[in-house]
């Protein structure tokens, strides 16, 4: 009887320990931040494990004393999270913002940065006086940023040889300062006179620009900010981060466009052409996209009236839409599927995972592809994101970054007067 009673007894302690790390992973996964726009309610949303559960207090403001009070004005408020309403298990910021409202892009835009200093782009052995092929600048690596030449600041590749040239005819060595992701460092390069050139080089392949297409996201049509690309502009040799001296974005042609297939995504072959007038200024590359000021409106809009921008937490799963060029560079919506939302994979871009249901974009473009990053995705009314990257193995597929993220990424969300219409008395 004793051994019966013992055996039942573990199981319920299985069981409700089994409840408590299932109730402990789904706590984890919730975000320690959200925003939520004036006037709405605020509240959390839990997923279901966790619905009956949780429970939440303002433990902030003393004036709100209702579970979901609405909210009036701009602010933050700091919510406690707790077993039952017994035991305290985590605090969430919440950000009372304005409804910021923008105009959806969709329209292929060329993308040219000027990079701080000269990226290192590859070696080039050099032939000395004994015959020899050699690498004085060895120790450098591809994606490397030479940002100083002798303690001055680097501006072009004729100010770079001109150094290595009075360097290797006084004897001495190039000191330069360089950077490495995050770490800036000195360098020591000893130039060698060439037997090919007859000038004196260090052996480095430099380059101080990058340029490639693209698609707008949205721009506010007062501040004329917008937001483009979803995700940062990396060196095409080495997959670092670009980081900007200048940018510009300008009109793009889509000429034709690589169907993506499994395991060899698509492209969309573009035309950057001369003599274009500058569309915009790019003055910041980030992991939420390119960000800047428009000169003009640009043409070919799909929705010509601005729209809200969704919080996170107001994209759901099911049908949306992308706006983007695929002929005559004429903006055009097709539909699509949310399939997963995670909040927390801010870092990467990757919050929401999409899938293309519309099939004559799935037959001309075989899904998503380069040069569609930056296509904004419209869901209840909204611009909820925009498209960000495709799956290798599935051209289908793809993921998506909030357009929260994107608009406080700009700086507009700062820059937004917020008017509370008061209820007549």
């Amino acid at each position: 009887m004793r051994g019966r009673f013992l055996g039942l007894l573990y199981c319920i302690l299985f069981l409700l320990s089994g409840l408590m790390l299932c109730q402990a992973q789904g706590i984890l996964q919730l975000p320690d931040k959200q925003s939520v726009v004036v006037g709405e309610p605020l509240r959390l949303e839990f997923p279901a494990p966790l619905q009956k559960t949780l429970r939440t207090q303002i433990i902030n403001n003393e004036n709100l004393t209702t579970a979901c009070p609405v909210t009036a004005e701009p602010g933050q408020y700091q919510i406690r999270l707790s077993l039952f309403g017994l035991i305290p298990v985590r605090d969430v910021l919440v950000s009372v913002v304005p409804q910021v409202m923008v105009i959806p892009g969709g329209q292929s835009i060329g993308v040219l940065i000027h990079s701080q200093g000269l990226i290192v782009a590859g070696h080039s052995s050099v032939l000395d006086q004994y015959g020899n092929h050699v690498n004085p600048a060895e120790a450098l690596q591809e994606g490397d940023v030479i940002l100083k030449v002798d303690d001055e600041i680097l501006r072009s590749e004729g100010q770079f040889r001109e150094a290595v040239a009075n360097a290797g005819a006084a004897g001495k060595p190039l000191t330069m300062e360089m950077k490495r992701g995050d770490r800036t460092f000195v360098a020591s390069v000893n130039p060698i006179f060439c037997r090919d050139t007859l000038s004196y080089r260090v052996g480095l392949l430099l380059r101080n620009s990058t340029a490639g297409i693209g698609t707008l996201t949205f721009y506010e049509p007062k501040s004329m900010i917008y937001g483009a690309l979803g995700h940062m502009v990396t060196d095409s040799d080495s997959n670092r981060p670009v980081e900007i001296s200048d940018g510009q974005i300008i009109d793009a042609d889509v000429q034709s466009i690589h169907r993506g297939k499994r395991g060899q995504p698509g492209e969309k072959i573009g035309l950057l052409p001369g003599g274009k007038k500058v569309n915009g200024t790019i003055t910041k590359n980030s992991k939420q996209g390119i960000f800047g000021d428009l000169k003009k409106v640009l043409a070919k809009n799909a929705y010509a009236e601005p729209m809200p921008v969704a919080m996170v937490n107001q994209i759901h799963e099911g049908q949306a839409e992308i706006l983007t060029v695929i002929e005559e560079n004429k903006v055009e919506k097709f539909t699509i599927e949310i399939i997963k939302i995670n909040s927390l994979a801010r870092h990467d871009g990757k919050a929401v995972v999409i899938k293309v249901t519309d099939q004559r974009l799935l037959e001309k473009t075989g899904g998503i592809v380069q040069g569609m990053s930056g296509s904004p995705i419209i869901q209840d009314n909204r611009l909820i994101g925009a498209v960000t990257h495709v799956f290798v193995n599935d051209p289908t597929k793809g993921y998506g970054i909030p357009a929260e993220w994107m608009v406080e990424e700009s700086g507009l969300q700062n820059k937004y007067d917020c008017v509370v219409e008061q209820p007549a008395a």
